[in-house]
């Protein structure tokens, strides 16, 4: 192997969710950049499992979704940082065409996909529903690609989930599916519950049939670095993702939002940016 190439690997989540996508782009479009960098993909359990093997250095880089990443750079002590903002997950549910469901209250007592055990989606979808007080029968996954069947046969209510070119949003979609989201008082109960999470919009035409824009609640989703990562890793790797901008967006709709000025806004405080990635942002003015 050439010394002069470092190898990073990337955990990402279980397959058929939106982070394996994701993670997959990234790695090739970032790669593409910088041919001193080897960016490996590597299939987790989720955001859940990620926080803890970068934690223990068991990977370079990590997908890790809106709570669980805020909860984990908000720890004493917290050593992961921030190398990038992925995107900003606007969370609702989708359901069958010709379901009754019209607003989420509708949902109690039905029987409910809130996604895989370690995703920070789950997550997101749990905490949704006990700041409102809803009460459903949640459906926990082994792999995030078996939620879309369950509500299309009729297993399920509902699916959970969140972003643009979420696959399994796609599927229901494309079955004629629709969305649930929060009305105004809901965002506006959710938001004063949970500061972690911001009021988001859905743009329209995100998925098919999808004609109107969705406002809802949701967070961000960061590539986090594990604590030894060598500053000058991380301003390569911020110099590649920068470049990578225009053709990670060109390859997925919901790496648009990957740029180095998403990734100063989003950042909970300045501090919590890879020092090497910071030293990038610096330089370019940001």
């Amino acid at each position: 192997m050439n010394p002069l190439i470092v190898t990073l690997m990337l955990g990402t989540a279980t397959p058929g969710g939106g982070f394996p996508v994701y993670g997959d782009a990234f790695a090739d479009m970032v790669n593409a950049q910088d041919p001193s960098l080897a960016i490996r993909t590597q299939n987790t359990k989720g955001s859940a499992e990620n926080v803890p093997l970068l934690e223990a250095g068991k990977i370079e880089l990590g997908l890790v979704a809106g709570e669980i990443a805020t909860g984990a750079l908000a720890m004493p002590g917290a050593r992961l940082r921030i190398v990038t903002a992925m995107y900003s997950s606007p969370g609702m549910f989708a359901v069958r065409g010709d379901s009754p469901v019209r607003a989420i209250a509708d949902l109690k007592g039905q029987t409910v996909v809130l996604g895989t055990q370690g995703s920070g989606l789950t997550v997101l979808g749990r905490g949704v529903l006990d700041v409102l007080g809803i009460e459903v029968k949640p459906i926990f996954l082994e792999k995030a690609a078996d939620g879309p069947a369950m509500v299309l046969d009729g297993r399920a209510a509902a699916l959970w989930g969140a972003g643009v070119g979420w696959p399994g949003f796609t599927t229901v979609a494309k079955a004629g599916g629709r969305f649930v989201a929060p009305n105004e008082n809901e965002i506006a109960t959710i938001l004063a519950k949970n500061t972690a999470l911001k009021a988001l919009t859905m743009p329209a035409g995100s998925y098919p049939g999808q004609e109107a824009p969705l406002r809802t609640v949701g967070s961000w989703s960061f590539v986090l670095a594990k604590p030894q990562l060598p500053e000058e890793i991380g301003y390569t790797l911020a110099r590649a993702i920068h470049r990578a901008e225009a053709p990670l967006a060109a390859r997925l709709a919901q790496a648009r939002e990957t740029t180095m000025r998403n990734t100063r806004d989003a950042a909970p405080t300045p501090e919590l940016i890879h020092p090497g990635v910071a030293k990038y942002l610096k330089e370019i003015g940001l």
